[in-house]
């Protein structure tokens, strides 16, 4: 088992420098004067957000933007709480914000999809964004998406997310976990011109792409049964039909926040959630890398065990825990930098001890199709 570990932590540490190295590869996106004004139609699907939904309008509002040039797609897809209601008294406190509200029913197998398309064929801009209720965008959001339209004529933009600035030790966890998401997905997109590996990775908080790409690989349709899955497959599809035509915006002016779970029973059941599509990946370099990610993880549950039972030295046990460790803060600490948020690597140490456990108990869980989010049950 030692001499396999040996192998797995290898193969795991030349795709995390492979990873770690595209991140210095792909550049930060400087700002610049603009002339010309693209127009988006931002769509915000939600669903009983009532705590959160006027921290996101009030970010909406303050965008420094031209107001004519982007629009606010509402879809409520079925909340039964105050909603709808806070949305309209914003929008009447605010009469110059271009925002409608729509209404899904939620009756298909994947209601965020449905919501998304719905909110796409009532669009008046060429230019989609997504976003989810829960999040706050920056002032010139817009403005750096823009940008790197008229710069590099994408037909997807990938841009960063991250969570808030918070205290304790759970928030700090979800934290690094998500900066080893972030750090992966632009240390793809950096390696992207190897044509090793595609990017695989995207966040449907922060995610624009060109209506006439949505339309051309026909949006969800053949995905439209699994209940996630709105932003990385219709990625995969994209990227797909348009190579190369999929880009990063690495800029602070893109990052959009979003909230943290508050226990750790809705962390582990939103983390098995977002991992139940992974077995949907047509990429079969993917799932050989969450196959590798979740042995490395296994190999040293098994090896903490064994090592108590006098099985295994401890010493090849420790050997193996600090490659992992130095690996992985590597990947973290470069995307904490970008992210404006090395503090909480204070947490790195005794959330590498636990990530193990995390990461094998997600798995585990994500095997069961079923799940239940927002009050209902989805396969």
């Amino acid at each position: 088992m030692i001499y396999a570990g040996f192998v797995i932590a290898v193969i795991y540490g030349i795709l995390i420098l492979y990873l770690s190295q595209g991140i210095d590869r792909l550049p930060i996106f400087e700002m610049k004067t603009q002339t010309y004004f693209q127009g988006f139609s931002i769509i915000v699907p939600f669903r009983n957000e009532s705590k959160n939904l006027i921290t996101l309008l009030k970010s909406l509002k303050d965008l420094k933007y031209p107001s004519e040039r982007y629009e606010i797609i509402m879809v409520n897809d079925d909340s039964n709480d105050h909603s709808v209601s806070l949305i309209q008294e914003f929008t009447a406190s605010n009469p110059d914000l271009k925002l409608i509200i729509l209404d899904q029913k939620g009756l298909s197998r994947s209601p965020k999809k449905e919501a998304i398309k719905k909110g796409i064929e009532a669009s008046s801009f060429e230019w989609i964004i997504t976003t989810d209720a829960d999040c706050t965008v920056p002032p010139k959001w817009l403005n750096a998406l823009n940008q790197l339209i008229n710069t590099n004529d994408p037909k997807m933009i990938v841009a960063p997310v991250t969570y808030g600035h918070d205290t304790g030790f759970l928030h700090h966890f979800q934290v690094l976990d998500f900066l080893s998401l972030q750090g992966t997905t632009m240390g793809s997109f950096g390696q992207a011109q190897k044509e090793f590996l595609k990017p695989f990775l995207c966040n449907g908080a922060n995610l624009c792409y060109h209506k006439e790409a949505f339309k051309s690989v026909e949006g969800f349709k053949g995905n439209d049964h699994i209940a996630s899955g709105d932003d990385v497959f219709l990625m995969e599809k994209i990227q797909e039909i348009f190579p190369g035509q999929v880009h990063f915006l690495k800029s602070s002016e893109a990052v959009v926040e979003t909230t943290s779970q508050n226990t750790w029973k809705a962390l582990i059941s939103q983390r098995s959630r977002w991992a139940s599509k992974t077995s949907a990946y047509k990429s079969i370099k993917v799932k050989m890398i969450g196959l590798l990610v979740l042995a490395y993880n296994l190999l040293l549950i098994f090896l903490f065990f064994f090592g108590f039972a006098g099985m295994v030295p401890w010493g090849s046990i420790g050997l193996l825990f600090l490659i992992k460790f130095n690996l992985d803060f590597l990947l973290i600490y470069k995307t904490s930098k970008f992210f404006k948020q090395t503090d909480v690597m204070r947490s790195y140490f005794f959330s590498s001890l636990i990530h193990p456990f995390y990461t094998v108990l997600v798995s585990l869980l994500s095997l069961n199709k079923n799940y239940r989010w927002k009050e209902r049950s989805f396969r």
